[in-house]
């Protein structure tokens, strides 16, 4: 009898441990862009190189046709959904600038590392212009 009142007690408890977690994946919509994407991006790509990159845009306006949008959707449980934009501008078919949510970060390494390097030169060597004495 105790060992039927066990195992009774032992299935009513891990049928109860099934019952209070549902599961929910995280749901991507829109354009999957990330930031390796992005960084792949350069000023004067061809709007066929951006393509192979990115993939076609979501939205493309028939009035402005040198502009493409991607947007992405992403709903993680129990949060409410986060919703980024890129704008890529184009002028004569090559890509002129980028606009949104995510920008490339290549550019701003660069820029960290030119000041960094700025900050080793001795201060008198700054302004040294080449033919010029310091005086």
């Amino acid at each position: 009898m105790t060992n039927m009142l066990r195992l009774l007690c032992l299935a009513l408890v891990l049928s109860l441990s099934a019952c209070g977690v549902v599961y929910k994946m995280d749901i991507r919509q829109g354009n999957l862009v990330d930031q390796d994407m992005v960084d792949q991006l350069k000023p004067g790509m061809t709007k066929r190189q951006v393509e192979l990159v990115m993939g076609t845009p979501q939205l493309t306006s028939p009035f402005e046709q040198n502009r493409w949008d991607y947007l992405t959707s992403t709903r993680r449980r129990h949060h409410d959904a986060e919703i980024k934009t890129l704008s890529l501008y184009f002028e004569n078919d090559t890509l002129e600038r980028i606009e949104g949510d995510w920008q490339p970060e290549a550019e701003d390494e660069l820029l960290r590392a030119s000041q960094e390097l700025q900050k080793n030169v001795p201060e008198d060597n700054r302004r040294r212009v080449p033919g010029q004495s310091n005086g």
